[in-house]
């Protein structure tokens, strides 16, 4: 058997991947957007209110349909990565790293020795089908797939290094954290923030990855699209309903 990440594949390929991020962290919320047809939804486990468990119930709700369902851990503690893969999580975002020690660790985390330090539990866990998926564990590392999140100006001034480094996919360039690293709290859209979001995106596809950012502006995805990113997260669930029940009822008001 052959395993394969869709996801992974058109990154290498270069091909737009449009994103929606979850974070109501609820299996049915979930399941409700991923008939929209995104390449790929993230389950967030660093600012969303989610646990091992429920990051478990969303992926079983994602299973049926074709985005790739990606999950952002809180850190890059090394065993959260080994629970992740093992509820069968296969993409991960791994969150503020700034060296590319940080970059090489998460990537050992998610390789079985003696490449790397993901424990062995194959029989146990849903990632094989519980033991049913021939060959799963010499060939688990051809399907995941790691996206490191560079989000400071110490990850800046390394992302060349960062995007080298070995057995990393792709960065996501994270522009709230960014903007506020670079003193420019709450400031995505300055120049100079901007300016660096820009240098990123070549300075990672010329390491030959692909390069990711959040944009639920369509303004600002067409820009980064532009600029050379390729997954590209356009909306946020939680913006999506507020800002959807802020809209309803202020335009019912503006007609009273």
């Amino acid at each position: 058997m052959t395993y394969t990440n869709p996801f992974k594949a058109a990154l290498q390929r270069g091909e737009p991947q449009y994103g929606y991020w979850l974070a109501l962290a609820h299996p049915y919320a979930a399941e409700a957007v991923a008939g929209a047809g995104f390449e790929w939804l993230l389950i967030d486990g660093e600012h969303a209110p989610n646990t091992v468990p429920s990051v478990l119930a969303q992926l079983q709700a994602l299973a049926p349909y074709a985005g790739e369902a990606i999950v952002r851990p809180v850190n890059d503690d090394r065993a959260l990565i080994k629970q992740l893969l093992d509820i069968g999580a296969r993409t991960l975002l791994i969150p503020m790293v700034d060296t590319t020690e940080q970059a090489a660790a998460a990537v050992a985390a998610t390789r079985y020795p003696p490449a790397g330090v993901r424990g062995v539990a194959s029989a146990l866990v849903r990632a094989s089908r519980w033991g049913t998926r021939e060959g799963y564990l010499a060939q688990a590392e051809q399907e995941i797939c790691v996206l490191v999140q560079v989000e400071s100006a110490t990850g800046l001034s390394n992302l060349a290094a960062i995007a080298a480094t070995e057995g990393v996919d792709g960065v996501f360039i994270g522009p709230a954290d960014l903007s506020a690293s670079l003193g420019h709290l709450g400031q995505p859209n300055h120049p100079d923030v901007q300016a660096a979001i820009r240098e990123a995106a070549q300075t990672i596809r010329a390491a030959g990855k692909a390069a990711g950012i959040l944009a639920v502006q369509e303004k600002d995805a067409r820009r980064y699209l532009d600029w050379g990113y390729t997954f590209v997260a356009v909306g946020v669930d939680v913006l999506s309903l507020t800002q959807g029940a802020r809209a309803t009822l202020n335009s019912l008001r503006r007609d009273q």
